[in-house]
């Protein structure tokens, strides 16, 4: 028996399993590659968008590929009666350092009504903790009264995370959500609205609020560790199926030697 027959011919579960792991493991790795990559593009994009003066939303109806990552400014007042909290949002930096990198809060959503017009932009105003023990008690957060002026960033949205179901059911006070909708909102309320959100950039204040959002490449060594892990999963299949084939190989011709 030869060694192309022995490791291949009379092994193929172990052969189409070793392709599986080994394609699994590559197809895995390039794709965290991949998300690492298009972090770092995301910071570079944001860098250079932050050296360009900010847009004024007030005056004209503004499209998302328009504003999207680009800083913007908006006037009018807030609607703080429709505020959405979005759950099971990390705290963007920990003020306390590691030992609160892992709380867990709102972010507080607050529709802002432009000046001069009947148009709505959501406004992501920051983070807020949450009441571990009780998660209906809202933490105390102040709204600021008559027209303001709000500085930020344009997102298409605050980020997802994931959710058992749609809730399509009455609305309940104080809204708890996991994502925002913009559509749904837009269709909830029959008012006219901005396509993206404005990611609020004031620095942390008396409102109770944090704003010191994670730079977009947060998280780009755990991609690359991720991906050092995926490719040598796939190097260990391939060596598991070599040495286990040249173990057999050499068995059998043992065998066949005697």
């Amino acid at each position: 028996m030869n060694i192309f027959t022995s490791l291949i011919g009379s092994r193929l579960v172990a052969t189409v399993s070793a392709l599986f792991v080994i394609g699994v493991g590559c197809a895995a790795g390039v794709w965290q590659l991949d998300r690492a990559h298009q972090k770092m593009a995301l910071s570079q994009s944001m860098a250079e968008h932050a050296q360009l003066p900010p847009l004024a939303l007030n005056g004209r109806s503004w499209t998302l590929e328009e504003v999207l990552q680009r800083r913007v400014v908006a006037k009018g007042h807030y609607l703080p009666s429709q505020t959405i909290w979005l759950d099971n949002r990390p705290r963007p930096i920990p003020a306390g350092g590691a030992n609160s990198a892992a709380q867990s809060g709102f972010f507080v959503m607050t529709p802002f009504q432009l000046q001069g017009s009947d148009t709505v932009l959501w406004v992501n105003r920051g983070w807020a903790p949450r009441n571990t023990e009780n998660r209906t008690e809202l933490p105390p957060v102040s709204t600021p009264d008559g027209l303001v002026v709000v500085e930020g960033i344009a997102l298409a949205n605050p980020g997802k995370v994931y959710d058992l179901g749609k809730n399509d059911g009455p609305i309940v006070r104080p809204r708890i959500e996991q994502n925002l909708d913009l559509a749904k909102e837009a269709n909830l309320h029959q008012w006219q609205q901005l396509p993206f959100i404005l990611r609020e950039t004031n620095v942390d204040g008396l409102d109770g609020l944090a704003r010191s959002w994670a730079p977009p490449t947060t998280g780009v060594e755990r991609h690359h560790a991720y991906a050092f892990q995926w490719f040598a999963l796939a190097l260990c299949g391939f060596i598991f199926w070599l040495v286990t084939g040249l173990k057999q190989y050499r068995q059998q011709g043992g065998d066949q030697s005697e």
